[in-house]
């Protein structure tokens, strides 16, 4: 860990563009892309997850996906663990984003050992108990919005919200706040445009989660070291 300007933040390998490893990284996110399909298309209904599933409509854009985050995790942290970490992490949530839009369904066959998954890479590359602590408290405050919300947000948004704090560490707040602004878009359109109506038509909000846990996972740390000189 290093102390920065205004609290302490995860070391991050930022000192340039690793080409090499952005391109390793966009050869296996490519490779994964088919496997987080087979997944996407298995979990929600119970099969077993590895079971050959017929061809997806979405598999070049889930292959798309995981190519392009595991190509970006290569090239901002090198070959490093961290990269291979954030690469898993960025490739379950391709997972989630397809469920969750199709089935309106985070599916606990792969967020929970997904986020275990994730919470292991992180700690073994970076020891420390910030990465449990925040996915514990990321998955409370998320427990919390739902008993005060039940009709907008589920249990799997809580079990998401766990995944995304071992994932991100502190840089979980970063990840869920723009989580929310982005699905706040949609919500608010379809309310101008349907008024109480749209109570009815509620949006997964696994997706929009998802997309800020992205967001934050490279630009997360230098987010809140711009609010902490906000209050120096």
């Amino acid at each position: 860990m290093e102390q920065g300007g205004g609290g302490w933040a995860p070391s991050r390998n930022r000192e340039g563009v690793n080409l090499g490893a952005g391109l390793v990284g966009l050869l296996c996110g490519a490779a994964v892309g088919p496997i987080a399909d087979v997944l996407a298309t298995n979990a929600p209904i119970g099969r077993p997850l590895l079971r050959r599933a017929p061809f997806s409509r979405r598999l070049p854009l889930v292959t798309l996906a995981t190519g392009l985050v595991a190509s970006a995790c290569g090239a901002v942290f090198g070959f490093t663990l961290e990269a291979l970490a954030g690469a898993v992490f960025c490739s379950i949530l391709v997972i989630v984003t397809r469920t969750d839009f199709e089935h309106r369904l985070i599916p606990d066959r792969i967020v929970l050992p997904g986020s275990l998954l994730v919470l292991v890479l992180r700690t073994i590359d970076d020891p420390s108990v910030e990465w449990a602590v925040s996915a514990l408290g990321a998955g409370i405050v998320m427990f919390v919005v739902v008993l005060v919300y039940p009709r907008g947000m589920g249990m799997g948004d809580v079990k998401l919200s766990l995944l995304l704090g071992a994932g991100l560490g502190i840089e979980v707040i970063v990840g869920m706040f723009f989580g929310f602004f982005a699905a706040f878009v949609p919500a608010a359109v379809l309310l101008v445009r349907h008024g109480k109506e749209a109570r009815k038509r509620a949006i997964p909000l696994g997706p929009f989660l998802a997309l800020g846990a992205v967001i934050a996972l490279f630009v997360g740390e230098d987010v809140l070291d711009w609010y902490r000189e906000l209050g120096t």
